[in-house]
């Protein structure tokens, strides 16, 4: 509203004869504006406008211009314009401007500046509607008493220069400790299977009886094989 004042005082609209007609003032507009709902008095307009800026607004100024230039050059903007927060304070301290990293993320927020985002998102759990869904036994409890009770198992991958790695694993709720896990460069049933084998082979070589085991997952599918919530 202040902003509004400032722009539209001392504005003159002509006379009924063609001359000069009636000039806007502060103190006028105020009231009229109060007079419809926007309380504001002079004295606030006129304490804002002999506000000096803070350091802090004086800079945030500066490098907003110099990132605005940067990003609507010709040569270089295409460039800038796909920088993120972290690119983009390195880029700014090699052409000599001392900045906070921090600053240049809030800046970039402030102004709705985004840099490139690069490749698509994974999903790696996809829901197969059509097989029958198993109850959930633990009820989001995700702890046990005793080692074999309760087994998690999940399914992420790992971004590497190579691309993706997929990773299946089962944790033993009462250690959390990972007791089987496969890795393979694409989702397939024979991943999954194999961390689960793993699983069996790793509590059961010396003899351990899984006898009463739950096992937990997601309700994803990778090629037909769905996980259970019980085996």
């Amino acid at each position: 509203m202040i902003r509004f004042i400032a722009e539209h005082k001392d504005h003159q609209v002509a006379g009924p004869d063609g001359g000069a007609g009636l000039r806007w003032g502060v103190e006028p507009m105020c009231a009229v504006l109060s007079e419809h709902g926007t309380a504001i008095s002079p004295s606030t307009y006129y304490e804002w406008i002999a506000k000096s800026p803070t350091r802090r607004e004086i800079r945030d100024a500066e490098l907003v211009e110099i990132i605005t230039a940067a990003r609507e050059d010709k040569k270089k903007g295409r460039f800038v314009q796909t920088l993120g927060s972290r690119k983009l304070w390195i880029w700014l301290r090699g052409q000599g401007h001392d900045v906070a990293r921090c600053t240049v993320e809030r800046i970039m927020r402030d102004n709705g500046w985004e840099g490139a985002r690069y490749g698509s998102k994974h999903k790696t759990t996809i829901a197969d509607e059509t097989h029958r869904r198993y109850p959930d036994l633990v009820d989001r409890r995700f702890y046990a008493s005793a080692p074999n009770r309760l087994w998690v198992a999940d399914f992420t991958y790992v971004a590497t220069w190579m691309g993706f790695v997929y990773v299946a694993f089962v944790i033993d709720a009462y250690s959390r400790r990972i007791v089987g896990w496969r890795a393979a460069r694409s989702m397939t049933t024979d991943l999954v299977l194999d961390a689960v084998e793993h699983a069996f082979f790793t509590r059961t070589q010396d003899g351990t009886s899984l006898r009463g085991l739950i096992a937990h997952s997601d309700a994803g599918s990778q090629r037909g094989f769905n996980w259970s919530t019980q085996h």
